[in-house]
Order: C-alpha cells, then structure tokens, then sequence
C-alpha cells in the first residue's frame, strides 16, 4: 500500500514538472523491466539511458529509440540538448510564454501616456483600458511589473 502511494506521489511529481514520459508503456529496455531503480515514467531518466545506450553500448539510433519508447527525431533533439547542456539540458523548457507577449511596445507606450495623463490610475483601470483600445486582457500586476522595470532607451 505505502509503495503506491510512493509511485503516485512520484508521478504526480513529474507530472507537475512535465516530466512524465507519456509513452511509458513502450519502454522496453532490460533496465527499465523491474522498476525498482529504473522508472519507465521518468522521462528524464529514459532520455539519458536512450543516449547512453546509443553512445556506450553501440546501439543504433534507431533501435534505441524504440526501446526507449520514443522518436528518432526527439533521440537526435535529446543527444544534441545533451550535448550542449549535459543533463541539463534533457529537462524541459518553462511551458507558456517567456515575456510579456501581451504588453507590446504600444500598448506599453499607451499606458505611459495614460499615467501621464493621470498618475492616479490604478493598474486595474488601466488594464480595463488596454482591454478597452486594444482588444487585450491583461492582468494588472502585469501592468505592475512592466512600469516597475526601467524603460528602454532608443538611439
């Protein structure tokens, strides 16, 4: 009963952190056939062993991947990931956006002008007006943050 619990715990785990390999299933690799220190779930531990597999054992791309439950494409997309950041790099990249794609520059350029106009609209108004004008609905503390960071200068 306590090991699984542990087990759903853990993939909850790496479900949070987007590493849950989604073909778990398809993991054949010799390793991976206890489960008791190799875990077919964890997709970061099946990248690495896919590489080593190819890299010190001589696998074949292709075969490798097969017995790792992925693509040749993502095989080719880990060793080069791997090779570039080491185990770093086989973790996935942040999901969602990675800047302010909503707070363009005129959108952030009409709410200077706003501020200007009246210093004593609250991020909440001024959202509601960007919404209004743009089309756009952003959350005043992104609002915050962008006023709050230096403005950039143009030559």
């Amino acid at each position: 009963m306590a090991g699984r619990r542990r087990d759903k715990g853990k993939l909850e785990a790496l479900r949070k952190r987007n590493l849950l390999h989604a073909r778990a299933a398809d993991v054949t690799d010799p390793l991976f056939a206890d489960k008791l220190f190799f875990d077919p779930n964890d997709a970061l531990q099946v990248k690495y062993e896919m590489l080593r597999r190819a890299r010190v054992d001589g696998h074949s791309v292709a075969q490798a991947s097969r017995t790792f439950g992925l693509s040749r494409p993502s095989f080719y997309q880990a060793r080069a990931a791997f090779d570039r950041a080491g185990m770093a790099g086989l973790l996935p990249d942040k999901r969602g956006p990675k800047r302010a794609h909503k707070l363009t520059a005129p959108v952030l350029a009409f709410v200077r002008a706003a501020l200007g106009a009246n210093a004593e609209l609250s991020a909440t108004e001024l959202a509601e007006r960007v919404r209004e004008r743009f089309g756009v609905s952003i959350h005043p503390r992104s609002i915050d943050r962008a006023l709050a960071r230096p403005e950039k200068k143009t030559p």
